[in-house]
């Protein structure tokens, strides 16, 4: 079996780090808004380029239909969606993997500081 790297590893590794770091800091129990703000300073502070509330337009027969807002694209390479709720939303999943359509970005990194921390990567071939 080849040794096959993953997309955007070294990306998605400070991305995760960060996360972690976070959740280390403040724990369970915030709004949302509180962990986005604290992971753009710590994805800055590790030198990543962070894009908050990032739009994207949703097209259909060439015609913008739509407007989506990412809660983070960082180093325009990779989305982030972050979900603070005791329980993970069963739309989660999609929720990113739409994103990565509309925005043509193939990694996306859901973040869910709930009760536990835990992250899911979802890569969508927009090629």
């Amino acid at each position: 079996m080849p040794n096959e790297t993953l997309l955007h590893d070294s990306i998605s590794r400070s991305i995760i780090g960060a996360f972690y770091e976070v959740y280390n800091a403040l724990g369970f129990g915030f709004l949302e808004h509180v962990y986005v703000s604290a992971l753009d300073n710590e994805l800055r502070e590790r030198g990543h380029a962070v894009s908050r509330e990032f739009g994207v337009n949703v097209l259909y027969k060439n015609r913008v239909i739509a407007v989506q807002r990412l809660d983070m694209v960082v180093d325009d390479r990779v989305v982030v969606e972050i979900k603070s709720s005791r329980t993970l939303p069963e739309m989660a999943a999609r929720q990113v993997y739409n994103y990565l359509r509309a925005s043509r970005l193939e990694l996306g990194l859901l973040l869910h500081f709930g009760p536990k921390a835990s992250f899911f990567r979802l890569i969508s071939s927009n090629r």
